[in-house]
């Protein structure tokens, strides 16, 4: 019996290349400012147009500031990769989504809440958290430049399949731990490479019980496994969400949609290259303390005493530490915290906005912390003041920046300064990711949130 990826995989293939790739058929493609400008250029050196337009969405994300988006981008290398999506966008016929419009956002947060990724379909951009969409029962990964342009010009792609590996998580997670900290605990049991080659299916109780906003999260951290991407299986969760979305099917095509999706699911039978099992009870709120998402702790836990045990190679393990400045076999409790970030395309949603309010809700935010608030689209930042967080927030000290990628990422003027320890709800912990020499500790927005209210390094649960 074939798994759901093969299902969606091979019901795609346009033609198999002999000792070669996959000619692979793609339902949808975003493009963002970063990694689009060349595969524009390589179009129009051609004198090529886009096959199918209708099928192709583009927004501005990366470098847009999120404060004064009324007015033209300050920084001239932040306004004109920015500028130059617009123009190809116009020139190829492109739907453009431009900043500052009800329509912008950061893309993976867009794409799913337009209902612009559904289930069944094949999803590409060039960004690696492509994998977000895969929580909409999608088989959705990130490409690079070349291959944007191949999809610009033929709505196809060359891939090699990739195995198939079914993570289970089974049982109730506990009190305080989020979608965020079971994909902290995955990385830290698989390491960076542990899925390398593989697209992973999330299934077992804690997946079930998810919500949509929890799966987007997950599946957005499958790359930092080493998979090729994540999903999971489209049920009547995926459904509710997706109904009355912009883009969803209407009528008498929705009920042909559900009844088509309600077979998207690997059977009972089905064989997987690989196959693990964990239990949410051995699941605590987690905290990263190196400089890959894999180096990371359940927030009591103490950093690992040994490489060995931290399951890193020595000059690796000592150098994420000297650069964090925090020393093997030491607790992070307590540890000062100068920088909290709340948002980016893992937890940028409504719902993380509302876990952060439930937490700071009649208490003050350090004075010592600088918070930036994110929504991942304007979309959310309506629902934010719709529902009156944005007056909960307030009243506790802090206040919402406009959407954006924002602190993710050093390409915008959100960026972490030098020294800084900033807690992130981000996807990355590099050196240098959120500013040249800042540090970063990846968390949920209850840990976040947690930080932001007493200044330090703190287990949420005690404040829930």
């Amino acid at each position: 019996m074939n798994t759901l990826f093969d299902k969606i995989w091979d019901r795609h293939v346009v033609q198999v290349v002999e000792d070669g790739p996959t000619q692979l058929y793609i339902d949808r493609l975003y493009c963002h400012e970063v990694t689009t400008a060349q595969a524009f250029d390589g179009m129009k050196a051609r004198g090529l147009k886009c096959f199918r337009p209708d099928q192709i969405f583009c927004m501005p994300d990366h470098n847009t500031p999120t404060h004064d988006q009324d007015k033209p981008i300050a920084d001239p290398t932040s306004a004109k990769p920015v500028a130059v999506l617009e123009q190809n966008a116009r020139e190829f016929g492109l739907t453009y989504y431009g900043m500052n419009s009800k329509d912008n956002g950061i893309i993976h947060v867009v794409g799913p809440e337009k209902g612009l990724s559904l289930p069944g379909m094949t999803i590409v951009c060039g960004d690696s958290h492509t994998s977000t969409h895969g929580a909409m029962g999608a088989v959705a990964f990130g490409i690079g430049t070349s291959e944007v342009e191949m999809v610009l010009a033929s709505q196809c792609i060359l891939q090699q399949k990739p195995q198939s590996m079914r993570i289970s998580i089974n049982g109730q997670l506990g009190r305080g731990v989020t979608p965020k900290d079971v994909a902290l605990y995955l990385m830290a049991q698989l390491t960076t490479s542990g899925a390398t080659g593989y697209f992973v299916e999330y299934a077992g109780d804690v997946v079930s019980s998810m919500s949509m906003e929890g799966r987007l999260t997950l599946c957005n951290l499958s790359i930092e496994m080493g998979a090729r991407g994540g999903f999971i299986a489209p049920d009547e969760t995926t459904f509710e969400y997706i109904k009355g979305r912009e883009y969803a099917p209407t009528g008498e095509a929705w009920d042909q949609a559900v009844s088509y999706w309600k077979t998207l699911r690997s059977g009972d039978n089905a064989v997987f290259d690989k196959e693990l099992v964990f239990s949410a009870e051995d699941i605590e709120p987690r905290i990263t303390y190196g400089t890959n998402p894999g180096m990371g702790i359940g927030i009591t836990e103490a950093i690992p005493a040994t490489a060995e045990e931290a399951r890193s190679p020595q000059q690796s393990f000592e150098k994420a530490l000297c650069y964090m400045g925090f020393k093997a076999g030491e607790k992070l409790l307590g540890k000062k915290v100068d920088y909290v970030f709340l948002g980016a395309c893992t937890n940028g949603r409504i719902e993380d906005f509302r876990a952060f309010a439930s937490m700071v809700k009649g208490r003050r935010k350090a004075d010592s912390v600088v918070a930036w608030l994110v929504p991942g689209s304007w979309a959310v930042d309506k629902q934010i003041r719709e529902e009156g967080l944005d007056k909960v927030l307030q009243a506790s000290g802090f206040e919402i920046r406009q959407p954006g990628c924002s602190a993710c990422l050093a390409m915008n003027d959100d960026k972490v300064p030098a020294g800084k320890l900033c807690v992130s709800t981000s996807n990355r912990n590099f050196e240098g990711r959120q500013g040249p020499g800042s540090r970063t500790i990846l968390a949920s927005p209850l840990v976040a949130a947690a930080a932001a209210i007493t200044g330090v390094i703190t287990d949420p649960r005690e404040l829930l």
